[in-house]
């Protein structure tokens, strides 16, 4: 059926030979894209038209947080600092635990297929949970607060981190890991010397921007009452306080920033 609505086309070459020019799926993929996104629309119940007739109340609330409320700026430190903190303890644990984690999903290294697999189904389930799930069953666990929130982020950079570092190790050479252990060193030993000087740039520069991404996340964890900056953002918007919201965001905007700079430095110091 493809071929006779797109019949492939003839070339002529320089020495009389004909040839038929390999099909384009361009079509086909246009046609399964546009239907997909036809059904989408019908699904969602997406319109247009309340887009954009509403979409001006998005703007006049985002003109109310200007001038942001500046008295307001001294009860943004306490949770700013838990949010800060939240994301850098949870981020140094998960990429630690992300190592032995990403190690121990690694085909290439573990021979043991059945614990390749299990290690690698932990991360993709992790992987699928929203940061704010595991949050909120946190809260549960460990009631409210910071704590809900740094094991949300630890759990979150270790299935991120997780994931990319098994598959640098699974696309490392093999040839200094198989020198070494056919002299005698263990597997661990080999893996020490041999493929982590390998993956180790990328390991500390992944970890980094998972660090920046966190501080991000961690602002609307508040949401489900695990600390932080994101609390008092719902409190403020809960309460229709725009100017000290605008503060609050204006913030956290140049704390992400700031923190992303210096990030960034370092990122490029290890590339």
């Amino acid at each position: 059926m493809y071929d006779k609505i797109f019949p492939p086309k003839k070339l002529s070459l320089s020495n009389g030979i004909e040839v038929l020019e390999k099909r384009s799926r361009t079509p086909i993929i246009t046609l399964v894209v546009i239907i997909a996104i036809i059904v989408s629309i019908k699904f969602t119940g997406f319109n247009f038209e309340v887009l954009l007739t509403r979409i001006s109340y998005f703007f006049s609330i985002i003109s109310d947080m200007f001038p942001p409320n500046w008295s307001y700026a001294k009860e943004i430190w306490g949770p700013l600092k838990d949010t800060i903190k939240m994301s850098l303890l949870g981020s140094i644990l998960g990429a630690l635990v992300a190592l032995p984690v990403a190690l121990l999903s690694s085909s290439n290294i573990i021979k043991s297929k059945p614990i390749v697999i299990i290690f690698k189904v932990i991360l993709s389930l992790l992987r699928t949970l929203p940061s704010l799930v595991t949050a909120l069953i946190a809260t549960f666990i460990f009631g409210l607060g910071p704590m809900a929130g740094t094991v949300a982020i630890f759990l979150f950079t270790i299935s991120y981190v997780g994931k990319l570092l098994y598959e640098a190790i699974e696309n490392v050479d093999m040839g200094a890991f198989e020198a070494m252990e056919s002299v005698g060193m263990t597997r661990i030993q080999a893996f020490r010397y041999a493929i982590i000087p390998q993956i180790l740039p990328g390991y500390l520069s992944t970890s980094l921007f998972c660090f920046e991404g966190n501080v991000r996340y961690a602002a609307i964890l508040g949401y489900v009452g695990a600390g932080g900056i994101g609390l008092i953002i719902n409190e403020g918007l809960g309460w229709r306080d725009y100017q000290s919201v605008g503060m609050i965001i204006l913030t956290l905007v140049i704390t992400v920033y700031l923190i992303e700079t210096v990030s960034e430095h370092f990122r490029k110091k290890l590339i």
